[in-house]
């Protein structure tokens, strides 16, 4: 498992807690588990929400660059999910939820100045979490309202005929998701979308978006839709092109770093200049 001067994972009694209750549910991989990092001094801190069948893994990479930036963050596991697909096919939107606003109260511990950043169905749950709970900002990692397959409407018809969707094997990184992706889950997305989208105008803090045209899960076109959607007085929405995939967090976004460091410096924008940390 990997090192970080940062890592407070072990030394912190709830992100304790929250290991601990992965490894009970089944996770096995270390790297699965939630994890927290707490740079010497942080003021702010963000709320790391991975995306469906993922895990926190997906987002250890910029959970490290905002600690350089001076940026303590926590990444939360939504239940099922490090475990096997036939626990994630019993889960609903719910329970991924609950798991997102344990994860806020954490840090409301500790910071009156919290982030969300989301990967994919992360953007949308911390959409959810949004309303009721006060966020300084939102980052938005492919964001969307309608994912790509045609049949993705019709999977709370379909799980009980076709219960799983198999992904074929693309790297090593696979064994951090599910090739096979319950239709369940999907059905959960779909009502979590329905949920989202009549949330939207309610929703005033500012954000940042990213989509990438190489995206082939998501509609992108939806990214943009959601973000219109929004209340929010500062908004910036960024569509990069088709070399960038769905997962904008990891070593396959060849824009990844440029990308991290234009939302450090959107949060840091939105602390103050007395904030601003160089993350060279």
């Amino acid at each position: 498992m990997e090192t970080d001067p940062f890592d407070h994972s072990e030394r912190n009694k709830d992100c304790q807690t929250l290991r601990q209750l992965a490894q009970e549910e089944g996770v096995s991989e270390p790297n699965d588990l939630p994890f927290m990092l707490r740079p010497p001094g942080a003021t702010s801190a963000a709320l790391l929400v991975h995306g469906f069948t993922g895990t926190p893994w997906e987002m250890r990479l910029l959970g490290k660059a905002l600690a350089i930036a001076g940026i303590a963050s926590l990444a939360i596991r939504l239940p099922g999910h490090g475990t096997s697909p036939e626990d994630l096919a019993k889960k609903r939107w719910e329970d991924w939820y609950d798991a997102v606003q344990v994860g806020y109260t954490i840090l409301r511990k500790d910071y009156s100045s919290i982030y969300g950043i989301g990967m994919s169905t992360g953007c949308l749950l911390l959409l959810a979490a949004a309303r009721t709970n006060p966020m300084s900002g939102l980052v938005l990692f492919s964001p969307y309202l309608r994912i790509q397959h045609w049949l993705a409407p019709y999977a709370g018809w379909l799980k009980w005929f076709r219960p799983y969707q198999v992904k074929p094997e693309a790297d090593n990184s696979q064994k951090h998701y599910y090739r096979r992706r319950p239709l369940a889950g999907i059905h959960q997305i779909n009502r979590l979308i329905k949920r989202v989208r009549s949330q939207l105008p309610l929703i005033t803090c500012p954000v940042l978006a990213f989509n990438g045209e190489g995206d082939q899960t998501v509609d992108i076109e939806s990214g943009r839709e959601l973000i219109d959607r929004m209340a929010s007085e500062i908004k910036d929405y960024r569509c990069y092109g088709t070399d960038v995939p769905h997962v904008l967090t990891r070593e396959e976004n060849p824009y990844r770093v440029k990308m991290f460091t234009q939302a450090i410096e959107f949060i840091q924008g939105l602390e103050g200049p007395e904030h601003t940390v160089s993350t060279r």
